[in-house]
């Protein structure tokens, strides 16, 4: 569906107010939790360790999962349905916590433009690291309740309040088995597609698309149930494009124009989408080139973040042109748009059943994440 500009204006606008209105209601939620808190008066961990729970919550960006979750209530109604604002809390407290563990598994310094939970408490604890993983755990983890805890906290009715815990608790385990298969994939020499897109569709589908699709349609009083599998499909094709974008681009992208450094998959050793294509397309004197700069800068790191003496420009650069060279750029390119249109003809299916103008959203949104791909 080709939308008009006025449509996708309005779209833009209507996000625009999603992520205003939940910067507001995550401040909130985070003042209460600091107040009502269950811990000893004497403890200074316990009330610090919300306190960065916090500081990285509310450092997020532009809130895509409260956006979806908001226009997927958006395809039954207009209104806000109960239930919806604590979904959207438990969305976000969820990704708190896969950031959270995702820095200490990756030994990350810097999250959202500041430091990763691990390392603050590396800075506060310089003498007890083990402690400092300890804790930065159990932030996570806290986290990860809390995602919990606050939609048995709702006032919405009983039956809805177990339906969007059903879903989130399932959104929560495919997660975790996604982080488990994600560092499984990178012990095998060179994925295939079926192990890159089971990794693409628990790790980050399942949670950041199909569970905010199911909550906010459960909200707004619909049955998800009914329509599994078509929001499977989708959820699956966005999260499987969504996730070769950024492949893609740590690769293949201007680090100016991004704002930040790209080849960190070649440096922690990941055998991402981008990687793997390399890989499967190089001759013999050129995988050596390439299996040299894997994770040539896992373990040479400093506090910063920065590289002493791991993998340096020229090496990254090599690699580069070797994927150039074999069109895997261009091949990358091709199937992240094949994925987003049928992602999109998808959605246009929802037509007839749903609201239009929020099934104008989930039709545009695959075809957006292509944006500064080329």
């Amino acid at each position: 569906m080709p939308a008009t500009a006025d449509r996708t204006e309005r779209i833009r606008t209507r996000l625009a107010g999603h992520e205003r209105r939940f910067a507001l209601l995550f401040e909130a939620y985070f003042d209460t939790l600091r107040r009502t808190l269950e811990a000893p008066e004497n403890s200074r961990f316990a009330p610090e360790c919300v306190d960065l729970v916090r500081d990285l919550s509310l450092r997020g960006g532009k809130r895509l999962r409260v956006a979806l979750l908001h226009e997927a209530a958006g395809l039954v109604t207009d209104g806000h349905p109960a239930g919806l604002d604590e979904a959207a809390l438990s969305i976000e407290l969820l990704q708190t916590h896969g950031l959270i563990h995702d820095d200490i598994i990756d030994d990350s310094p810097v999250r959202r433009s500041g430091p990763s939970t691990y390392y603050a408490y590396r800075d506060r604890l310089p003498d007890h690291p083990r402690a400092a993983l300890g804790l930065a755990l159990l932030a996570g983890d806290l986290a990860a309740f809390l995602s919990l805890r606050v939609l048995l906290d709702s006032s919405a009715p009983l039956a809805l309040r177990q339906a969007l815990l059903e879903i989130q608790t399932e959104a929560a385990t495919s997660t975790f088995v996604g982080q488990i298969i994600d560092l499984e994939r990178d012990f095998t020499a060179v994925p295939d597609e079926e192990t890159l897109d089971g990794v693409a569709d628990y790790k980050s589908a399942r949670y950041s698309v199909l569970a905010p699709l199911r909550l906010g349609l459960v909200a707004a009083g619909e049955r998800p149930e009914r329509f599994d599998a078509e929001l499977r499909r989708y959820a699956r094709l966005v999260g499987i494009c969504g996730q070769m974008r950024d492949d893609y681009l740590d690769l293949f992208g201007d680090a100016q124009v991004m704002g930040k450094p790209t080849g960190t998959d070649l440096r922690e050793g990941r055998r991402s989408y981008a990687v793997a294509a390399i890989l499967a397309s190089a001759t013999g004197v050129e995988r050596a080139v390439v299996e040299a700069a894997l994770g040539a800068g896992r373990d040479d790191r400093d506090r910063t973040g920065a590289t002493a003496g791991g993998l340096g420009a020229d090496a990254s650069e090599a690699v580069r042109e070797i994927g150039r060279r074999h069109g895997v750029d261009a091949a990358l390119r091709s199937r992240m748009r094949r994925h987003a249109e049928l992602a999109s003809a998808e959605a246009a299916r929802w037509r007839p059943r749903w609201r239009a103008e929020a099934v104008a959203f989930f039709e545009l949104l695959p075809l957006w994440s292509l944006e500064g791909t080329g």
